[in-house]
């Protein structure tokens, strides 16, 4: 199990160090988008630099995930970027190119389940303040 939750990790951190990392320096080319809703929506994403910061939010986490430490705070972070990448692409796309995302959400989900004793704080129903 440890060596699943290792390699789950690793791919993970390493899809969105990569890809994040793409985001800020533009390293790999991006193919033209035919024009549709999806385009006008991504160009004023990337006009407005909001892509940017998402960007590097997915580089931190990725580190994270990679460097081991702070696994439950990247997961976090790159939940609510996983649906807004499965959302773009069921809604907008028509499920076109979706595969990443749910390899990247199937991995998501097995590390948090893995995880989950970092989380058990999150469901109290009556938290202690301090």
């Amino acid at each position: 199990m440890k060596i699943a939750i290792l390699v789950s990790r690793i791919l993970l951190g390493l899809l969105f160090f990569v890809f994040g990392l793409n985001g800020i320096l533009h390293f790999m080319p991006m193919p033209a988008m035919p024009p549709s809703d999806a385009t006008t929506f991504a160009t004023i994403l990337a006009t407005h630099k909001y892509m940017t910061f998402v960007s590097l939010l997915m580089v931190i986490a990725g580190l994270l995930l990679l460097v081991g430490r702070y696994v439950p705070l990247a997961l976090v972070l790159l939940g609510p970027i996983l649906v807004n990448i499965l959302l773009f692409h069921i809604t907008l796309q028509n499920g076109v190119g979706i595969v990443p995302g749910l390899i990247a959400t199937v991995l998501e989900v097995f590390l948090i389940w893995a995880y989950r004793l970092s989380f058990r704080g999150l469901f109290d129903a009556a938290p202690e303040v301090s």
